[in-house]
């Protein structure tokens, strides 16, 4: 008696746990590529959100400094008015205040706050201190800063799509193979025989249901669908979504058959019959 595997189904879409599964029986270029449409979709909703909700107040914030000014000798050499809330909405604020006093609104989800020897960013889980380091030798006002941010925000952006993209591949591949083993096992018990690598390839697939679901989150957080506290148990969720996908889609790829040989009392040759090996159900005659 032998074991096969049936047919698998044309792997081209991962929304479905059955979608999913297919691309355990697909090519790595099959696969590859339906991974790229979906980071590139990512990237595309991480590159809209800088562009909509950082880059303007970035921008706002460049064009009113003063025209002189610079951090140098781990201080910052302020010409303005202190404090100052330099810009904001309601995804990012950027201000001085030279002692942290306190005294500038933080109604921002992410404030930036330079102040006389740090910068101190604050978020909802608190605030983190940076501070300047002996080396740091940049200007600070409106006169350099201004083209350097027109000349460099078209960079930037593309930056960031291209560090999503990669981002996701790395942790795609970690994950996969941190995961290949319980799909092992899943498909094992499960009477569905996948080799090694196939069970590789659907750990893979299944992480990308999870980041087509964060990606829509992204893009309803940019257009102020949701809040940042919804958003972040998005972010939570997704890891979820796609632990779901890794367990149910097993259950969807072909079950093994078993085939079993006989023998030819005539000729003496053998010969195989095919046995599903889970085709159990009740005559209807």
């Amino acid at each position: 008696m032998s074991t096969t595997v049936q047919s698998w189904r044309p792997a081209w879409e991962p929304l479905t746990p059955r979608g999913v599964a297919a691309f355990a029986g697909a090519s790595f270029g099959r696969l590859f590529l339906a991974q790229l449409l979906v980071a590139m979709l990512a990237a595309a909703a991480v590159a809209g959100f800088l562009r909509h909700a950082w880059f303007p107040v970035v921008r706002d914030a460049v064009h009113v400094l003063p025209a002189q000014g610079k951090i140098a000798d781990q201080k910052l050499d302020w010409r303005g008015n202190n404090p100052q809330q330099l810009a904001q909405n309601r995804f990012l604020g950027i201000g001085v205040d030279l002692h942290h006093s306190g005294q500038l609104g933080r109604e921002a989800h992410l404030q930036i706050e330079f102040g006389g020897e740090d910068v101190r960013v604050y978020s909802l889980l608190g605030y983190e201190v940076i501070e300047y380091l002996p080396d740091w030798a940049m200007p600070f006002n409106q006169t350099v800063l201004e083209p350097r941010w027109g000349a460099w925000e078209p960079f930037i952006l593309v930056g960031a799509a291209t560090l999503t993209v990669v981002t996701l591949f790395v942790s795609w591949s970690l994950l996969a193979t941190l995961y290949w083993l319980p799909v092992k096992l899943i498909t094992f018990f499960e009477n569905r025989d996948l080799s090694w690598t196939q069970s590789w390839r659907l750990a893979s697939a299944s992480m990308m249901p999870g980041a087509l679901f964060l990606t829509a989150g992204i893009v309803a957080y940019t257009f102020n669908v949701m809040d940042l506290i919804r958003f972040g148990a998005v972010y939570g969720l997704h890891f979820v979504v796609s632990w779901i996908y890794l367990i149910v889609a097993p259950l969807f790829c072909p079950r093994a058959t078993e085939t079993k040989t006989l023998a030819n009392p005539f000729t003496g040759s053998t010969q195989t019959a095919p046995t599903p090996a889970t085709d159990k159900s009740p005559d209807k005659n």
